[in-house]
């Protein structure tokens, strides 16, 4: 009978040992996104999309404007686009210049992305007749089912 005591005893306490831990962490999390849900935080490093034999990355190596990285396009079926990326980040909105190289010619085009917690969702919209340029930023849809989501760097 002491022992069943005594193990019950251990028990209880391990458990509530554990439990507090849990609690704080989740707490911790839920009360810095009720206080500042609308702060954003562009970091430096990758954000990258991959799945299916796709794979988009933007490597942030500037986070304050103008903004600066690396961005590459590897989609399945495509040839593969390798550019430098330099924009401007307006609250949660990431609009920019991609310059990149494809079939050995360089191209200029504009594009964006909304900037979410540790995501980035890049935005469609009517382009104009070159097909370089948003006609109209404010009507982008940030919609896009590739999110690229901050991660370690891959060389």
């Amino acid at each position: 009978m002491l022992l069943t005591c005594i193990l019950a005893l251990f028990f209880n306490c391990k458990n509530n040992e554990e439990k507090p831990d849990e609690i704080i962490i989740d707490e911790t999390i839920e009360e810095a996104e009720v206080i500042s849900p609308n702060l954003h935080n562009l970091q430096i490093g990758c954000y990258l999309y991959k799945e299916n034999g796709n794979m988009i990355n933007l490597d942030i190596t500037k986070n304050d404007n103008p903004v600066e990285g690396f961005l590459t396009y590897s989609l399945k079926e495509k040839d593969k686009n390798i550019g430098v990326f330099k924009g401007q980040l307006e609250g949660d909105k990431l609009v920019g210049n991609y310059t990149f190289k494809s079939e050995g010619k360089e191209s200029t085009r504009q594009v964006a992305f909304v900037l979410k917690v540790n995501q980035l969702i890049e935005g469609y919209g009517e382009l104009n007749e070159e097909g370089t340029m948003f006609k109209d930023i404010n009507a982008i849809n940030y919609s896009s089912t590739t999110p690229l989501t901050k991660s370690v760097c891959q060389q």
